[in-house]
This record gives structure tokens, C-alpha cells and sequence, in this order.
């Protein structure tokens, strides 16, 4: 096994799914995921295969037929996915978070009736909480659920919805006016069961077509607009409104270990590619490798994984122990999401020209990156959320 990226004190069976992870990642991701990528298709052959392997149930409890695993589990599979095709890794995440939403907040209903099911992959999940006016501002939701009967009625638009398309359940956080001061506390998490798919999938339910992006292609990112949309008020996630809030940051707090374990696997498969590539290509007589200048690089490559990996390990165990882990989420998101740009771009530069062409993997890399810098909060919201937990634990006294 390769040095960097180890995990000290892994079980039998955590070690056993990675190994199970790493071998799949090889022979059916890698060898394919240019082609797939290029053509921004649905990795469809991939994802059956990981149903096949159990990955989808990863988390969910073994009482409702999942492995049980801990989140620490879940994100070296996720880095060990990523390094493969981070797509593919945002295939599985948000199924993770709401699964994990479920588990964590969900009345026993609703986990009877949805995580069995997710276990399998027969019902996928997805996670809404971004609108076409407002990022990391949650408390400015726009998109209204007022009741009427035993429903809801839900008008807005929701934006940035991986697996929009492709997902069959959907944690969607909408304003209910709960008439609490704080507008955090009037925020509901409805689960919006629908058909896969394009157009308006549900009467007043429109999900429209895939938006084009830079990278992070194959998997589906859309909108979905709501237009006079019923739902019950039994789908209200853990059936008092008003906590949506709390569990969408909660499931944030999932989603940034997964994202830094998505950095984590780009800047470790860019480093596999640089330190194979300068031991191969020659100039003035010798590898490149050989040149003060390329191993300095590389070294300090190396630095940057391994610093990103044991940050990220440390914020998932915190998690998996029940401590809050939102500065060290936040802290393990900022630190891997900038050496992952960093080491991309110091592999890209190793590659020289060859580095910009289609043909070498490094240019995907280059542009799945800054995906990273972005998703689950910029580096700027990762500081906010660091420094605002250092000052409630370091207060003042005088």
C-alpha cells in the first residue's frame, strides 16, 4: 500500500470495505471515468455496482439493513472514490446526508419507511437548500410551505441540487413562518418523495434539465421549482416544523467531512499521477524527478495530502464520538479543499503541456477542483464558522 493517506486504529471491517473500495475504484472507475466524464454521462454501469457492494445502506443502521458503519468509514470510502472520479463520490453523498438526517431526526415512520429502502438504493436522496438569490444566507429561504388541511402548499425555487434528477427523495428546506423571532427557528425540512427524472415530475413540481458546469460532470445537478405543490404535513422531517434548520446543519456538518474527503482523494490521485509522470518523463539527462526543483514539489505535495487526510480523520471520529465537530468539520474542509486546488495545480504544472491536453487525467483534475473550494460553504464561510467557534471557546474573561 502506498504511504500516504493511512488511517491508524481502523478495524478488520473497516480495512476489509476499503480494500474492497480501492480494488473497485481501480478496475471499474478509473479505467473509465475520462470517457464518462468527457461525454458528461451518468455513470450508470458505476453506480449499480455500488449497489451491488452495499454502499448505498454504508450508514444506515444495520436494524433497517444497512452495515452500521461510522462516518469515519464513510469518508475514506468517499476519498478512496474520489480519487477515482469525485462524481461518483457526488452520487453517494447527498444519499448519505439525508440518510444520515433521517437517522439522526426522523420519526420512527419515517425511518421504518425510508431507510430500508435507502439501504438498498432503491430510493436515493438528495438535499435542498440553496436558492437562485441566496448561498450560505440559510436563514433568507424564500421558498414558503403554508398549510392548507393536512397539507402543506409549497411556491419557490430551490438551486444547486446534486442528484436532482436522478434522486427519488429529497430533504427540502422551506420557510413555515412558525412566528419564532429568530428566522432560523421558521424553517421546515420537508421530504419531497418524487419520480426521477426531467420536467415537472409531480402536479406543481418541476425539476428542469441538467445545468452545464465546468467539471463535476456525469452526475446531475438541476434546479426544482415548486408551483402550488401539495405535500402532507406528515412529511415534515421528524414531524414538528420549525427544526429544519438545526437538521440541515447537521446533515452540513456530514456533508464538509465528505467534501474534504473528496478533496482529499483528488489531491491524492493528482499525486500519484505527478510523482509517476516526473519519474518518467527526462530532461537534461535524467527524470525529473531527479531536478531539486520537481522533488521539492513533490515533497511538499505530499505534505499538503497527509495534513488534509489527518484533518479530515480527525473531524469525522470527532462526529462519530458525539462531540460537536463544527470547527474541526470546518477546519478539515478549509485545509483540504486549498491543498487539493494547490497539489492540482503543482501535478498539472509537472505534467507541463501535456497536463493541458484531453488525453492526460490531470486536466480533469484541474477542473473538478474549484468544485471543492465551493460546495458545502467557500473558504470564507469555513473561516467564519472557525473563528466564531474559537471565540465561544476562548472567550474572555476580563
Amino acid at each position: 500500500m502506498a504511504r500516504l493517506a493511512r488511517t491508524a486504529g481502523l478495524t478488520d471491517v473497516q480495512e476489509e470495505i476499503l480494500s474492497t473500495v480501492r480494488t473497485f475504484v481501480d478496475k471499474e472507475i478509473i479505467p473509465h471515468a475520462q470517457t464518462l466524464e468527457h461525454g458528461d454521462t451518468y455513470p450508470a454501469d458505476i453506480v449499480e455496482g455500488m449497489k451491488e457492494m452495499g454502499l448505498f445502506g454504508l450508514t444506515v443502521p444495520e436494524e433497517f439493513g444497512g452495515l452500521g458503519e461510522s462516518l469515519l468509514t464513510y469518508a475514506l470510502v468517499v476519498e478512496q472514490i474520489a480519487r477515482g472520479w469525485m462524481s461518483v463520490s457526488g452520487v453517494i453523498n447527498t444519499h448519505f446526508i439525508v440518510a444520515h438526517m433521517l437517522k439522526q431526526h426522523g420519526t420512527p415512520e419515517q425511518k421504518a419507511s425510508y431507510l430500508p429502502r435507502m439501504a438498498t438504493g432503491e430510493v436515493r436522496g438528495s438535499f435542498s437548500m440553496s436558492e437562485p438569490e441566496l448561498g450560505s444566507d440559510v436563514a433568507a429561504i424564500r421558498t414558503r410551505a403554508v398549510v392548507d388541511g393536512s397539507d402543506y402548499v409549497v411556491n419557490g425555487q430551490k438551486m444547486w441540487l446534486t442528484n436532482g434528477g436522478t434522486s427519488n427523495l429529497t430533504a427540502v428546506l422551506v420557510r413555515t413562518d412558525e412566528g419564532a423571532e429568530k428566522p432560523h427557528r421558521n424553517l421546515t425540512t420537508l421530504l419531497v418523495e418524487k419520480p426521477t427524472g426531467y420536467g415537472e415530475v409531480l402536479p406543481g413540481l418541476t425539476v428542469p434539465g441538467k445545468i452545464d458546469k465546468m467539471g463535476y460532470k456525469g452526475v446531475d445537478t438541476t434546479e426544482m421549482v415548486f408551483d402550488g405543490f401539495r405535500i402532507p404535513t406528515a412529511q415534515v422531517l421528524g414531524g414538528t416544523p420549525g427544526q429544519g434548520f438545526r437538521h440541515m446543519m447537521d446533515g452540513v456538518e456530514v456533508g464538509r467531512v465528505n467534501v474534504a474527503a473528496r478533496a482529499c482523494g483528488i489531491a491524492l490521485r493528482s499525486f500519484e499521477l505527478a510523482i509517476e509522470y516526473a519519474q518518467q518523463r527526462r530532461t537534461f539527462g535524467k527524470a525529473i524527478a531527479e531536478h531539486q526543483a520537481i522533488a521539492f514539489k513533490l515533497a511538499e505535495m505530499a505534505t499538503k495530502v497527509e495534513a488534509a487526510h489527518l484533518m479530515m480523520v480527525n473531524a469525522a471520529r470527532l462526529k462519530d464520538s458525539g462531540e460537536r465537530n463544527d470547527v474541526e468539520a470546518g477546519m478539515a474542509k478549509l485545509i483540504a479543499s486549498e491543498y487539493c486546488a494547490e497539489v492540482t495545480q503543482e501535478a498539472f504544472r509537472i505534467h507541463g503541456g501535456y497536463g493541458y491536453s484531453k488525453e492526460y487525467e490531470i486536466e480533469r483534475l484541474m477542473r473538478e477542483a474549484p468544485f471543492l473550494l465551493i460546495g458545502e460553504g467557500t473558504s470564507e464561510i469555513q473561516k467564519t464558522i472557525i473563528s466564531r467557534g474559537l471565540l465561544r471557546d476562548y472567550r474572555s474573561r476580563s
